[in-house]
């Protein structure tokens, strides 16, 4: 294997055909060989309104004694790329690859962490989207930085190769398909966080309403609340995506653009606990202003983002209901083994909307984008760089 590694060095310094080599090799061999000698990235390039997409070729990857080498076979796209693409997001690079979600394959290397961090090669991993943040509750011990597209770090996932800290990967879940685990980073530590360490109500019998179903995080918040046995609302601009929630465990939703909304809402709790324990949003707005009057007493309110740039307000009624606003962002390094324990545990699936197959498919992948400008979308968004993987590429639709 070390001669090989030779082999990849001429490679990448003068593009040698491999069948020319004097070095013995197996098709494994031959497939990093490959990848070695012209991995892709995709970055972005200025435009007034809109950055575009650019499609690079970029120097090789190599491994520190504490990081692992990676080929990326599937990243997935979240809201943060398309504020970006938008220059809506600070510290915006034109340098980093997109991208912070992703599934890889663990590739052989003499430098690598592999052997001393536990891995082995052909295992397949998926990396934690943030560095930082270790444990603390409360929030990140030092600066906290997500990867893609910012200046914050020149790593992003929607590249060939990577290579990433061994601490910040975890094995992939076995039952989920190379599109499923690249969608569960950052919208399952970001909906875990909010969930299960900020509601104050992830147990069995609690009423918890979610808004805006259809987006990653909220899609995986309702999967984990289904999953810890809470009764679980929702709501939507579409009839068919409250269906489409349902079909996967919601008691009901409502329409959240009709006026009445609210009062529909009131009359589909249960019986028994006619009021809300906690309402999980990422829209900001009026949400409180619509809710605090179905929250309990003591009801949480968990604000994970503001994508409609209007903060929420907290009016009066709510603070004599000793209601509590809550911000939540993504979460801690210890959070992301939690959450990727119980996805495993309860054989959870994240909701997969559309793939698009290949790196070099620039118009495909700028039609995810649009799906996400448009709101199209239930459930993320991915791009598949390899379909060669060793995870199941089938994805079931909802």
């Amino acid at each position: 294997m070390r001669d090989s590694w030779k082999l990849l060095a001429l490679a990448s310094a003068d593009r040698s055909p491999l069948q020319d080599s004097p070095f013995r090799l197996t098709s494994s061999d031959v497939l990093i060989a490959k990848l070695f000698i012209m991995p892709k990235s995709i970055t972005i390039s200025p435009s007034d309104d809109y950055h575009s997409l650019t499609l690079n070729n970029v120097p090789l990857p190599v491994p520190k004694p504490h990081e692992l080498l990676l080929k990326v076979v599937a990243a997935a796209l979240n809201h943060r790329d398309l504020y970006i693409r938008q220059g809506l997001y600070p510290s915006i690079s034109f340098e980093a690859p997109l991208l912070a979600d992703g599934c890889a394959i663990v590739l052989p290397h003499p430098n690598s962490a592999a052997g001393l961090k536990g891995f082995s090669a052909a295992d397949r991993v998926i990396i934690n989207p943030g560095t930082g943040w270790l444990s603390d509750p409360s929030g990140p011990e030092k600066a906290y930085t997500v990867l893609g597209g910012t200046s914050t770090t020149t790593l992003g996932t929607l590249q060939e190769m990577i290579a990433v800290p061994a601490d910040d990967v975890e094995l992939a879940p076995s039952h989920l398909s190379d599109p499923e685990a690249a969608a569960l980073p950052l919208t399952g530590l970001t909906a875990w966080r909010a969930f299960s360490t900020k509601s104050g109500a992830a147990e069995a019998g609690r009423n918890i309403l979610i808004t805006g179903i259809g987006g990653g995080v909220a899609l995986m918040v309702l999967l984990f609340a289904v999953a810890k046995g809470c009764t679980v609302f929702v709501t939507s601009s579409s009839i068919e995506k409250i269906a489409r929630a349902k079909s996967v465990g919601a008691r009901d939703g409502v329409v959240y653009t009709e006026e009445e909304w609210p009062t529909a809402l009131r009359k589909k709790l249960p019986g028994d606990r006619p009021f809300l324990d906690a309402v999980i949003d990422g829209a900001g707005g009026d949400i409180v202003e619509n809710t605090w009057r179905l929250l309990k007493f003591g009801g949480v309110y968990v604000s994970y983002g503001m994508t409609t740039m209007a903060p929420p307000g907290l009016p009066m009624q709510a603070v004599m209901k000793n209601i509590e606003l809550r911000g939540s962002t993504m979460g801690s390094r210890r959070e992301f083994t939690e959450m990727v324990r119980f996805v495993r545990e309860k054989k959870i699936r994240p909701i997969v909307e559309r793939t698009v197959h290949g790196i070099d498919d620039l118009e495909g992948i700028e039609g995810l984008f649009e799906d996400m400008k448009e709101g199209r979308q239930f459930g993320k968004l991915v791009v598949l760089l390899d379909t060669g993987g060793k995870g199941n590429q089938n994805n079931p639709k909802i």
